[in-house]
């Protein structure tokens, strides 16, 4: 698959959200930027002849020459911009109709409407960001919490790359003396140790793993902490969300299955964001609408990282009752992090015995004293990131794409090791350290497929 992008055409789109604003923020870029917006703009200096990194003011004219609005123009000339290009970015008073008219009078004069991920897609092409770089641009206007947008600034920075690049390098030289090897296995020379080269394999393979085993945490950083509340109904769901989130989104009643479908909300905890999922009270129900609700509570539990059962302590709970804990726990995914949390303990039956819960992870609170709620908090916080390394060394895998990758070059770098170890020739052994490299560098683009690419680039948003 051809990816989709003219590079050689000059491309404008609107920066900044489309809508009712303070200002509108339109960017051009390529190498009739400059001549393009010399057509609409009326300053003191023509923009072909300013400097780079200057801001000009002036008067934006349609091609009637009538004006449009006064414009600030910044003015960044190539290599030093965001593509690489000649770039202008014009800033207008925020507003729909003003932006997309002068979007309209510079389409005329010459510029084409820019693709989504355009602008990213030309500064990698140009050099200025590699893959791993370009989708951090992505993930920080993306992000919903600290740990989210830390993880991206640490690769957009470069991080992530330079650990890539350190890898690669070492398994270049490595394949470098054994393709020398094979120059002289006539005469008989061996310059790759064998021991010392499956050393430096299994120290590759060991910071690869490493990568690999952080994407569990960089996952719930990127997409969050998905928590679903699960219990019969009146056990307490809704309240419970409600004093999470600080605000009335659930309805609270006493009447048995209120809650008919699953209610999404977040809140940040401690840098990171957590899905609470208030779903159906689990019972048997001739109510279809209750009976559809309970069966997306059950889809609900597919997903979850995180079960929360509310368990309602101010009634009498049999050998059954826990029986239908255990039955519901397990048709959920056992990937899972299941917590029984014992609700209403401030009205809690004489008769309740917790030792049905003995062999369960559990905590007692109240959503009327709300006594153990910050308690639950930092017990989802530890069970959400029970390894949490905060070194600032550590390299946090957070997307997909960059796990596969990895895992691929790990088994060819196993395939490598493997035959070091049965005594065959450098020749084949190489075959695969070539392949690990191959797999490391599509993750920082230097060998990444050209419908990778076109997947990469066209989630991104217009005028990025």
């Amino acid at each position: 698959m051809s990816l989709p992008y003219n590079s050689k055409d000059t491309i404008a789109a609107l920066a900044t959200a489309v809508g009712i604003g303070g200002i509108a923020v339109i960017r051009v870029s390529g190498k009739l930027a400059f001549s393009i917006v010399d057509s609409l703009f009326s300053g003191r200096v023509k923009i072909e002849e300013a400097s780079s990194h200057t801001v000009h003011f002036g008067k934006i004219c349609g091609s009637d020459s009538v004006i449009l609005d006064t414009a600030l123009v910044t003015v960044f000339r190539n290599p030093h911009s965001y593509t690489g290009e000649d770039v202008v970015e014009i800033s207008l008073h925020g507003g729909y109709f003003l932006s997309q008219k002068v979007l309209n009078e510079l389409y005329s004069a010459g510029a084409r409407p820019a693709l989504p991920g355009e602008f990213t897609y030309r500064a990698f092409l140009n050099g200025k960001l590699d893959l791993t770089q370009a989708e951090a641009v992505a993930d920080i206007i993306h992000s919903k919490s600290e740990k989210s947008h830390r993880a991206s600034l640490e690769q957009l920075s470069g991080k992530l790359s330079k650990h890539i690049n350190d890898l690669r390098t070492q398994l270049l030289n490595l394949c470098s003396l054994l393709e020398l090897e094979l120059d002289f296995s006539q005469e008989g020379i061996e310059l790759a140790q064998k021991d010392e080269s499956l050393t430096k394999l299994e120290s590759i393979e060991s910071k690869i793993t490493s990568m690999i085993e952080s994407y569990s945490e960089g996952k719930l950083a990127k997409e969050g902490v998905k928590v679903a509340l699960v219990g019969r109904p009146n056990a307490g769901k809704s309240s419970l969300l409600n004093i999470l989130l600080e605000e009335e989104r659930a309805i609270v009643s006493d009447i048995p299955g209120t809650t008919r479908d699953t209610i999404e909300e977040s809140i940040i905890l401690e840098g990171l964001e957590f899905i609470f999922i208030d779903t159906a009270g689990l019972r048997e129900s001739n109510d279809v609408i209750e009976q559809e609700g309970i069966k997306r509570t059950i889809a609900k539990l597919q997903n979850a990282d995180i079960v929360l059962f509310i368990v309602d302590s101010s009634i009498l709970h049999t050998f059954e009752e826990a029986k239908w804990y255990n039955d519901i726990s397990a048709s959920f995914n056992s990937r899972s992090h299941e917590i029984f949390v014992i609700n209403k303990i401030d009205i809690k039956s004489k008769e309740f015995n917790p030792q049905f819960f003995a062999d369960k992870r559990v905590i007692e609170i109240s959503c009327v004293t709300h006594e153990g709620i910050q308690a639950l908090k930092k017990l989802l916080v530890d069970t959400a990131l029970p390894h949490h390394d905060s070194s600032v060394s550590s390299i946090i895998i957070t997307n997909l794409r960059h796990k596969q990758a990895l895992e691929n070059a790990k088994k060819s770098l196993q395939r490598a090791k493997d035959s070091i170890v049965n005594g065959m020739s450098g020749e084949f052994i190489a075959v695969d350290l070539h392949e690990a490299l191959n797999y490391l560098g599509e993750i920082i683009g230097l060998t990444t497929p050209d419908d990778i690419l076109n997947n990469i680039f066209s989630k991104f948003c217009i005028g990025k």
